[in-house]
């Protein structure tokens, strides 16, 4: 079995859905053939991820549910999505162009700001592709182990199906990206997602530890998290992703870059912090232990940290040091983005929240 943030957090979504009603037996529906149920409690409901499309904001959750606000995350439309697997993470590089990943494989795309999607991937394809590539591969150079391992690999995930999600994804551009995911998933699109080329033997990651996070930082920079305190970082004159040494053998969840700093979180409170683009990391000692599930920075250069239980730390000097945030009451959190230099958009197992901040 694997373990990741999001997919702890997509069980305890599903979980407080059931409590809210009995749940009727119904007869099988496929959920990459089901459209996302159109519903006016959306927004109340599991959400994992949330990012800006320009001034517009887009949420993502389980059943394929697709929210946008156009008001700082005080009223939300639902998008019309074209199945309803449970999405994990969703990211805009310019603010019409976006992409989400989930659960059995998905890749969605839109083109109008997060209004409608389509489907580019699922997992009924990720494994015939990855076959079909290590297998042209490894007739190339039948002596490599590697090249054979990644074809027994790909028969496996050829086999098994449409059963492994995709955690995060991340485009430099409206046209180069890169999607990440579970037992060492990953893969490339340099065409918009017209179509999708497997680089697990790019990826320094002989053990297919679980990819939970991606982001690009500077200039051409691509940095990646996953667990035993692996990090890999793109090498762009190769187009190979390193090991980089962290000080942490724990499980990362998350990557943030700020202006200046890259921030990587993860289990039992741990956060490190880089100002020389990975090169060197130093522990962030924060005042909770709890796990890291999101991260972001304001307009106003303010870094946030949040635990699953709901915690807020904010930083105000880059990322160094860290404060609580104080609130009534705590609520779990998955995602998190600026709304302004005022407020911040919150989503977990509950929905939505406004959280203002000083």
């Amino acid at each position: 079995m694997y373990f990741s943030k999001r997919l702890l957090l997509s069980a305890l979504c599903s979980a407080l859905f059931m409590q809210q009603g009995t749940i009727q037996a119904a007869e099988y529906a496929d959920v990459l053939e089901t459209p996302a149920l159109m519903s006016q409690i959306a927004i109340k409901g599991g959400l994992n991820g949330v990012t800006s499309a320009g001034s517009r904001l887009v949420a993502v959750g389980l059943r394929g549910h697709i929210l946008y606000s156009d008001d700082a995350g005080k009223t939300w439309l639902q998008a019309k999505v074209p199945l309803s697997s449970d999405l994990t993470a969703v990211h805009f590089p310019t603010p019409s162009e976006g992409w989400a990943v989930g659960h059995d494989g998905v890749v969605l795309h839109t083109s109008d700001a997060g209004a409608t999607w389509t489907k580019q991937l699922d997992g009924t394809q990720t494994g015939k592709i990855m076959l079909e590539y290590y297998t042209r591969l490894a007739a190339t150079d039948p002596a490599n182990e590697q090249f054979a391992t990644l074809v027994a690999d790909a028969q496996r995930m050829a086999d098994e199906g449409a059963d492994k999600p995709f955690m995060s994804v991340w485009f430099a551009d409206n046209q180069n990206g890169y999607i990440v995911g579970a037992f060492g998933m990953a893969f490339q699109t340099k065409d918009g997602g017209a179509s999708w080329t497997p680089i697990n033997e790019k990826v320094d990651n002989p053990q297919a530890l679980h990819l939970n996070a991606i982001t690009g930082f500077g200039t051409d920079g691509v940095i990646a998290v996953s667990e035993q305190g692996s990090v890999l970082q793109l090498d762009p004159a190769s187009g190979n992703f390193a090991h980089i040494k962290t000080p942490y053998d724990g499980t990362y969840f998350g990557v943030l870059a700020t202006k200046n700093n890259l921030i990587i979180y993860g289990l039992r409170g741990m956060a490190f912090r880089s100002n020389d683009g990975g090169t060197s990391w130093n522990r962030i000692v924060t005042p909770v232990k709890q796990t890291f599930t999101a991260a972001t920075v304001d307009d106003a250069g303010q870094v946030f940290l949040f635990t699953q239980p709901g915690h807020v730390l904010k930083s105000t000097d880059g990322g160094v040091t860290f404060e609580p945030v104080p609130q009534a009451s705590l609520s779990p959190v998955s995602g998190a983005v600026a709304a302004g230099d005022k407020a911040l958009v919150l989503v977990g197992p509950r929905g939505v929240r406004v959280f203002p901040v000083e």
